[in-house]
């Protein structure tokens, strides 16, 4: 369960919101940061941001705010709230009090002020969204003219309350701006188990002996599949991810160890769902995309994973591609059919991506080590209308 802290900046502040233009729209490069950091600080930082410009907020150093500072940690969310709009959503990288810092990034723009704003917070995944707080206090049972002062952290019970209905809070609050629907986490799975105790089912074989199950010709698909979604998620600038199983195997091929190595981190969707799914693409602390790659005639095991992710994570907004030869379309519309797929309507979150359309996004990036982007696929790929 992941911290939710509100940043509070009085409407009209021009003070703040200069130093909001500097250093949270426009960033701050990595170089201004890293002078002013320790080592050990700066290689987690870069572990995150891999030397991009980084967005950073600050608060004055005082008991009450250095309480709730104190208490973050990577992967918490937190808003940055102007009046009575949400301004920023965002996860926290690191953390650092730091006065020479301050200094460097936020100078005082009115004469005889000697403000600081010492507890210092890295910010990942940043995304501007300008949606009414109000929305934001009907998820967390605040009232609905709930006044917020300076840094504020979300109550444990409010949260248990938030976490107990929903999924993930920036992919309800991106559905909320985009007028989207938001749904609550049904508290039983289809097998009428209570969905926090009901095991991970093991619906295919396992990774690591899908050679045992699979004829040659079929492994030998399956893994060059593997391989360039993989290649073309780090010319897309993402971390990847593979299951366990399946690394050794992509190491001993392909000479290539450049694994995520820190899965969960920042993650609020439950790992064990996503964790064994073929390839995942993620940036920061966020999925950007993920991959199942059927080879088989069912085209069903796929579509079992994505079925459990959207029980438990049915906001999730990061596109579920299964990818398949181009003969298995009419498969994989079949199989969406069943009645379990339909109660859920996986159709509305998983796209077709055929072996096809793979090659050539690939053949066309074969010569660039970037450029690639999650929309790129998403254009190659189909919606499933099932009818």
């Amino acid at each position: 369960m992941r911290n939710i802290f509100l940043v509070y900046i009085p409407p009209g502040n021009p003070e703040a919101m200069v130093h909001y233009e500097e250093t949270i729209r426009q960033k701050v490069s990595s170089d201004r940061i890293y002078r002013h950091v320790d080592s050990a600080l700066r290689s987690r930082l870069t572990r995150v941001f891999a030397g991009r410009p980084i967005a950073v907020w600050g608060s004055q150093d005082s008991p009450a705010n250095r309480s709730k500072f104190e208490r973050m940690t990577p992967g918490d969310e937190v808003l940055i709230i102007e009046g009575d709009t949400i301004k920023l959503l965002g996860k926290i990288a690191e953390t650092t009090i730091n006065p020479d810092l301050s200094r460097e990034l936020w100078r005082n723009l009115r004469p005889g002020r000697h403000s600081r704003w010492d507890l210092i917070y890295f910010i990942a995944n940043p995304q501007e969204i300008d949606l009414p707080f109000s929305k934001f206090c009907q998820l967390v049972g605040y009232a609905k003219h709930y006044q917020l002062r300076g840094l504020t952290l979300v109550s444990q019970d409010r949260l248990d309350a938030f976490y107990s209905r929903y999924d993930d809070l920036y992919s309800i609050l991106m559905l909320l701006k985009q007028r989207q629907p938001v749904y609550e986490i049904p508290q039983h799975n289809l097998l009428g188990q209570t969905i926090s105790e009901a095991p991970a089912p093991a619906m295919a074989a396992p990774q690591e002996d899908l050679e045992d199950v699979l004829p040659d010709e079929a492994v030998s698909d399956q893994v060059r599949m593997q391989w360039k979604l993989i290649n073309l998620g780090m010319k897309a600038s993402s971390r990847v991810w593979i299951p366990t199983g399946d690394q050794t195997k992509i190491r001993r091929l392909y000479n290539f160890d450049q694994f995520e190595t820190d899965f969960a981190a920042g993650l609020d969707t439950q790992v064990r769902y996503v964790e064994n799914i073929d390839v995942v693409w993620k940036e920061e602390f966020r999925i950007d995309a993920a991959f199942e790659i059927e080879n088989t005639t069912a085209i069903y095991s796929g579509l079992l994973r994505f079925s459990d992710l959207t029980i438990v994570a049915p906001n999730t907004i990061y596109p579920l591609f299964i990818v398949a030869p181009r003969e298995k379309r009419a498969r994989l519309i079949e199989q969406l059919k069943r009645p379990s797929f339909r109660t859920l309507r996986l159709e509305r979150k998983v796209r077709y991506l055929s072996y096809e359309a793979v090659d050539e996004v690939d053949h066309f990036f074969e010569d660039r080590n970037h450029g690639v982007t999650v929309d790129i696929i998403r254009d190659r790929s189909e919606e499933i209308h099932i009818t």
